[in-house]
């Protein structure tokens, strides 16, 4: 399926700022939102479209893979977009509050619902993001409550119907055409009222708790890249799915190397003799020490290309290349034998000069003053 670009879908610009992105997402929504068009595909794919929007360019790191790599991008990142409108509502619901005052419906609240992603910033060297590794972290997460279930009440209770909203979760009131719902006070949205609650979860239906998780680094990951661990966030509630859980990666500096993109970049230190006569010189890799052909006359500046010695392809086979910057090194201190050699490579090298033409004796400003008085 050809999904449409976000930005054309609110109809703003590509720069635009949060609020009027905001704004544009509010008016689609309140036109085409289900409890005004529960019979019309076209309003609905329309919702979904706009809701879907405006989740990435509402979230400044979703927006930002977009912005770089498009629908493709998301999908690397694991967000497909909302296969039906208990998705939306499930991540969505809040804004719908603040939008216009009503929800997705009392069906929809007591329903299953996804649990909410994690988030886990890991530092790695840059040897482990080039190579890949396997880490242990330990995450803090919560967990269905082993004592209740879940369900929040002491075993052998049961909860009650909620006399506020008669087990629907919601109350409605009527404005214009609308009928607009908002969140049972009492119930929270349940429809049930629970009189026992848990003592080991104080009627949460879940308990925090720190679990370890092993998580593969894969070969060639940059810094700010992220890895998504399906199933590993919150559970999700009333036996909805538990969310993921998301690693993001920041890479520590190397003090050698480099990375440009695949390729690493390192510089080079020779000698004035070895960049004049040509040398093989033994030179630091990530995968141990190579020999280098430093060519006659090379420069400084001037770049020697090691193949296959850089950063390995994510999606793909091989690897870059490492490219060394020759740094000339001058010596600060000459020995008696060293310093004579060089004054006769110094005489050798004038003497190879081309002779320069005689050029007119230029008149000093000191001897024109003396012409002009005289005159």
């Amino acid at each position: 399926m050809i999904r449409r670009d976000y930005y054309d879908v609110l109809g703003v610009a590509r720069d635009a700022a949060d609020g009027e992105i905001k704004k544009a997402y509010r008016k689609i929504a309140l036109e085409c939102h289900p409890d005004r068009h529960p019979d019309s595909p076209d309003a609905e794919k329309k919702f979904k479209e706009a809701s879907e929007a405006y989740q990435v360019l509402s979230d400044p790191e979703k927006r930002r893979v977009y912005d770089a790599y498009g629908h493709e991008g998301l999908k690397g990142q694991g967000f497909t977009g909302f296969s039906n409108f208990e998705d939306i509502f499930a991540s969505m619901g809040g804004i719908f509050e603040e939008f216009f005052n009503f929800g997705g419906g009392g069906r929809r609240r007591n329903g299953p619902h996804r649990g909410a992603d994690l988030r886990y910033d890991m530092e790695i060297d840059f040897e482990e993001a080039v190579f890949g590794a396997e880490k242990t972290i330990e995450v803090s997460q919560y967990v269905p409550c082993a004592r209740c279930q879940g369900t929040m009440m002491e075993p052998g209770t049961s909860a009650v119907t909620c006399p506020s909203c008669n087990g629907r979760g919601e109350v409605r009131r009527s404005q214009g055409f609308f009928t607009l719902t908002t969140t049972c006070p009492h119930c929270r949205g349940a429809g049930r009222v629970v009189q026992h609650p848990c003592r080991e979860c104080s009627g949460k239906g879940k308990v925090l708790q720190t679990t370890e998780v092993k998580v593969i680094v894969p070969a060639g990951v940059e810094d700010g890249n992220q890895l998504r661990l399906s199933g590993r966030g919150e559970p999700g509630g009333n036996n909805g799915p538990t969310g993921d859980l998301y690693i993001f990666l920041h890479v520590r500096r190397h003090e050698f190397f480099q990375r440009r993109g695949n390729d690493l970049v390192a510089e080079l230190p020779i000698s004035f003799c070895q960049a004049a006569l040509g040398a093989t010189i033994e030179a630091p890799t990530l995968d141990g020490p190579v020999n280098v052909k430093i060519p006659r006359g090379t420069q400084a500046g001037q770049t020697i290309r090691v193949p296959g010695k850089g950063v390995p392809h994510m999606r793909g086979y091989g690897r870059g290349d490492l490219h060394f910057v020759v740094n000339l090194e001058v010596p600060r201190h000459l020995t008696k034998e060293q310093e004579d050699l060089l004054r006769q490579f110094a005489v050798c090298e004038d003497g190879a000069k081309p002779a320069k033409s005689k050029a007119k004796k230029k008149e000093s400003w000191i001897e024109k003053i003396k012409a002009l008085a005289l005159d």
